[in-house]
């Protein structure tokens, strides 16, 4: 939406194009009104990424609506929390998509990429069970103009694993924690850097853990200053946090 807004000033600049005419363009363009869905199309000038599908509760066909009305804005997309069936609809109507099986996600990557944000976005999980909620985060962050790193499978119980990969964390320049069961990874972290440490609860855990409520508040308690908490296996609510840093 930039890329195409951006281009209508220059035909206005270059007389090829009426201003009047542009104001048009531009006066239509804020949102877009289906019987389903009201698209917001300027999100992308405020926000500098279009508006994210999310799936759960909408059909295959209304998601590939979506998606193809943003696209045809000149804009990339984001899909989370897409099934396989979807996954399937979104790659078959729309070429170029990238599917994200274990993160569940499908995104079409934006024709103009958006700016670059500083230093790298470090996803670290305590399990690989919380896998799933670090890829929507990944992609997220890629989505958003980032360059991201991976650290998997360093959880508290083996806590020899995190301490040997102090470079990393000291390279970061934020760190998305994602764990389960007793939430402490985030504490450990943070007690360790100096840069913004984002934790993510997931769902992962015994009966005890109610679904991630208690990870969930194992980190909001957590004796390491400076710890932002994000919902339950909210991955790309962290990467969009984690994103407005890196492009500050």
């Amino acid at each position: 939406m930039r890329q195409r807004v951006l281009e209508l000033l220059r035909q206005v600049a270059t007389g090829d194009l009426a201003a009047e005419a542009a104001l048009d363009h531009i006066a239509f363009a804020p949102f877009e009104s289906l019987s389903f869905a009201t698209i917001d199309h300027h999100r992308a000038l405020r926000q500098g990424y279009p508006e994210v599908i999310y799936c759960p509760g909408k059909t295959d066909d209304q998601i590939v609506t979506i998606a193809e009305r943003i696209a045809e804005q000149g804009s990339g997309f984001l899909a989370t929390r897409a099934l396989p069936a979807t996954q399937a609809a979104l790659s078959a109507r729309i070429s170029g998509c990238l599917v994200n099986e274990l993160g569940r996600t499908v995104r079409l990557p934006t024709p103009e990429p958006p700016p670059l944000g500083h230093g790298t976005i470090l996803i670290v999980t305590a399990g690989t069970s919380d896998l799933p909620v670090a890829e929507e985060a990944a992609e997220t962050a890629a989505a958003f103009g980032n360059r991201t790193a991976r650290l998997t499978d360093v959880g508290v119980a083996g806590l020899h694993r995190v301490l040997g990969s102090k470079d990393a964390l000291l390279e970061a320049r934020v760190i998305i924690v994602v764990a389960g069961m007793d939430g402490a990874l985030p504490s450990v972290v943070a007690g360790l850097v100096k840069t913004p440490v984002i934790a993510v609860p997931t769902s992962v855990g015994y009966g005890a853990s109610f679904g991630g409520v208690a990870a969930l508040l194992a980190m909001l308690n957590s004796c390491a200053s400076g710890v932002t908490v994000v919902n339950i296996d909210n991955g790309f609510g962290a990467a969009v946090a984690a994103s407005r840093i890196t492009h500050d």
